[in-house]
């Protein structure tokens, strides 16, 4: 046999045993995203005699509360939100006062995608204090908002949240603090695929906030932050 068709035979056995490794290869799956945790189910139900609505009481805005804003930032105020319901002072005499299971709290849906279990100070024995936990799906976001006090955001896990605050638009990966001044407009937009629980904490037992006619995630700027953040 001639070197040259040796050589072509030795050829052709290479390529035929490369093909039939490749057919061997088990075929490329797409990922499938991670499951997620139910949605929690909101305590109120709505009611639109007493303005309850996504779990929450919704106040009309009066001038004297505009004006505040007005001092703060150009949006404007469209409603204020708290917590329905009356209660008891408890006794703050046994565990049970002491210590509470996030699933014994009051439960609402402020945004798409975003629940929060609120632990409201004046219901649970705090002078000082209000705690929410966050269930914020990806992509979950609550309308952009406004307290009168300072707020923080605590988050532990290792995931993105594309933060809006006042003018500012920002990509934190946690863990981290944010620090919230009083009057300061605000949202935040999970970037991660799985649920975030933020842990959000107000220096005062009352659970209240005014909701603006502006949401900050829609802007082309944000939207490069985000596409950025998740690559």
């Amino acid at each position: 046999m001639r070197p040259v068709t040796r050589f072509l035979l030795l050829c052709l056995a290479v390529v035929a045993i490369a093909l039939g490794c490749a057919t061997d290869q088990p075929a490329t799956q797409t990922a499938t995203p991670p499951a997620l945790p139910p949605e929690p189910t909101v305590t109120y139900a709505n009611s639109p005699a007493d303005r309850v609505e996504h779990g929450e009481v919704i106040t009309a805005i009066d001038s004297a509360r505009q004006a505040l804003h007005a001092q703060h930032h150009g949006h404007t105020a469209l409603e204020t939100r708290s917590i329905p319901g009356t209660f008891e002072k408890p006794a703050m005499t046994s565990v049970k006062d002491f210590a509470l299971a996030k699933k014994d709290l009051v439960v609402i849906n402020p945004g798409p995608g975003e629940y929060v279990h609120v632990m409201e100070g004046q219901r649970h024995g705090y002078q000082n204090l209000t705690i929410g936990i966050t269930y914020t799906a990806p992509g979950g976001a609550p309308p952009m908002h406004t307290h009168k006090g300072e707020e923080s955001h605590v988050l532990l896990e290792g995931q993105k949240v594309l933060y809006a605050l006042g003018d500012s638009i920002f990509v934190m990966e946690g863990p981290y603090i944010v620090n919230i001044p009083p009057m300061v407009p605000h949202s935040f937009q999970n970037l991660d695929d799985q649920v975030a629980e933020l842990v959000v904490i107000f220096p005062t037992n009352v659970w209240e906030y005014d909701v603006l006619n502006h949401f900050p995630f829609q802007s082309d700027r944000a939207k490069t932050l985000a596409d950025e953040a998740r690559k």
